[in-house]
Parts: structure tokens; C-alpha cells; sequence
């Protein structure tokens, strides 16, 4: 009997979000809204939003001794995921600066603070709580070695998601362990490197399972998502909405893919049902609050 459905092992960080007309050019500045507080951080984020759902969750992450650390727990506990493995100190909360356009789309640059100082010895040190969860989850905003340490780590039986964000090659042994390995068209570019320059996102996703994942999942916007395993390749369609904030819905589908996979959902199955809660979270401003509960989901 497994403690938690879904350990999220990642990033806390303090968002920092300014609407603006439009985003700077080069040596441009732009005047933008005033400046909005959010918790955030795609392991946050992921905690949240499986936890908003009714999923038994925990976090693994390092926040500072600061009031945006204290932000984070707080919000952690209230959204009812299980803190004991967010540590704190060693660093400053780490801190996402983000602007979003009219259009509902952002852009985002993340200074790590504590997040980079997530070391594999927190990972050892936690494997009571890698051993309790049906799947671990985890992303790139945390030191890759980091990430290494969960794969060498996962209970007998675990399930290993991953989403490479931000996106950079990564070493055999982790593409192996996915299931699956979650990008979108970005990601799934510098992933495959040259051999994605042309083609379509099938055929990236068939590249991608080629080197190593058990199974792969594209996110494509608005055009739905592709699920990709031994079985095959199929797109999953998307939810017409009217989006206002994109801010964490990647985090969102990825949580609530991981949490119906774990649950015994067939992958598709899975990857439709994470791409209605990304729907939901994209039709409201902000990134946690903007996450749907499973009631919310079953009405779109």
C-alpha cells in the first residue's frame, strides 16, 4: 500500500508576474501592470495540482528562510499536499520573473536560488518517502545530477515521469526509467537536436521513444496533445477554450497525467484527461490558482 499517489520531487519558486501589451525586443523597455506575487515553480506547481484534483501528494523541494519560502508552505499545506519533504535554507526562495500578454501567453526567466542547491544527498535522505509513492514526478529546475539520484532511487514498481523543463540532452539511464517522458514542441526539439529540424510531431515522438522512454507524451497547445508508446501513436484532442493565462498549465496536464497513470488509467486515456485540467487552468489568471478540482474538470 503505497502512502502517496504522486511524490513531486522540484522546484518552489516565488512568481513574479507583470501583464505587458506586448513583450520587449532587444534593449527594449515596455511599461507593463503592477507587479503580482504568485507561488509557483513547476514541482510546486505539479504538488498543487495533483493534490486540487485528490491525489495524495507530497513535495520534495528546498525553499529559503524567507518570507516567499514561507509563501510556498503556506500555500503547499492550505492546497493539502504533505510538506515534510520541502526543506528550507541554504539559499533564497528561488524567483521566476514572468510576463504575460494579452493573448494569454508568457514568458518566463527563473533565477534558482534554493532550487539549485536540491542536492542528491536530499534525495537519499528522503527514500522513505520515494518508497511510499506510486509515481515520482520531476522536472529540470533542479540540478540534472539531482534528477539522476531519483531514477537510481524509484521503490521497485515506481512509475518515473519526467518533463525536461527547462529542456536540455539528457543521459540514457533517466530517458530510460521514463513513463513517460513529457515535452512539448520545444523540449522535444532540443532533445533530438538536428534530427528535429524537419518533420512532424509524430514522427518526433516516434524519435523520441527510439531513444529510450517507455512511453512519450507531446503537448501541442491548443492542437491537444500526441501519446506515444509500444502500442503506438495518438493525438489526443483539445479542449476549445477562451485561454487567458498559460501560466502553469503545462504543470498542471503533467500532474494530473501523472496521477491517472498511477491510478491504473491507460496512457491516453491519462493524457486526455490532463489535457482537460490544462485546459481548465489556462481560462484563469495565475499558475496555482488557476488549477481545477476534479469537479471543476468533469464539467468542461
Amino acid at each position: 500500500m503505497y502512502d502517496y499517489d504522486l511524490l513531486v520531487v522540484g522546484s518552489a519558486n516565488a512568481d513574479l508576474v507583470v501583464g505587458v501589451e506586448r513583450r520587449p525586443a532587444a534593449g527594449e523597455t515596455v511599461l507593463g501592470s503592477d507587479l503580482a506575487v504568485h507561488p509557483g515553480g513547476k514541482g510546486a506547481n505539479q504538488a498543487v495540482a495533483a493534490a486540487r484534483l485528490g491525489a495524495r501528494t507530497a513535495l520534495l523541494a528546498r525553499v529559503g528562510d524567507d518570507a516567499y519560502g514561507r509563501l510556498l508552505l503556506d500555500t503547499q499545506r492550505a492546497a493539502g499536499v504533505d510538506t515534510v519533504g520541502v526543506l528550507v535554507g541554504g539559499a533564497p526562495t528561488g524567483v521566476a520573473l514572468i510576463t504575460v500578454d494579452p493573448s494569454g501567453d508568457n514568458s518566463i526567466v527563473v533565477a534558482p536560488g534554493a532550487n539549485a542547491r536540491l542536492a542528491p544527498g536530499d534525495v537519499r535522505a528522503a527514500a522513505c518517502l520515494l518508497q511510499a509513492s506510486r509515481v515520482v514526478s520531476a522536472q529540470l529546475e533542479i540540478p540534472l545530477e539531482t534528477v539522476e539520484e531519483i531514477v537510481r532511487n524509484l521503490p521497485d514498481g515506481g512509475r518515473f515521469v519526467l518533463n525536461p523543463s527547462p529542456p536540455r540532452p539528457l543521459p540514457r539511464a533517466v530517458l530510460d526509467a521514463c513513463d513517460p517522458l513529457i515535452v512539448n514542441e520545444h523540449e522535444a526539439r532540443v532533445i533530438l537536436g538536428a534530427s528535429a529540424t524537419d518533420g512532424t510531431p509524430e514522427e518526433w515522438a516516434r524519435l523520441l521513444l527510439a531513444r529510450g522512454p517507455r512511453s512519450v507524451v507531446v503537448t501541442l497547445g491548443a492542437g491537444g496533445a500526441l501519446a506515444a508508446d509500444a502500442q503506438g501513436v495518438t493525438r489526443v484532442p483539445s479542449v476549445p477554450v477562451r485561454a487567458v493565462d498559460t501560466t502553469g498549465a503545462g504543470d498542471a496536464f503533467t500532474a494530473a497525467l501523472a496521477w491517472r497513470l498511477g491510478a491504473g488509467a491507460p496512457l491516453r486515456e491519462a493524457a486526455a484527461y490532463a489535457a482537460r485540467v490544462g485546459a481548465a487552468a489556462v481560462t484563469r489568471r495565475g499558475a496555482q490558482e488557476s488549477f481545477p478540482t476534479a469537479e471543476e474538470v468533469a464539467a468542461l
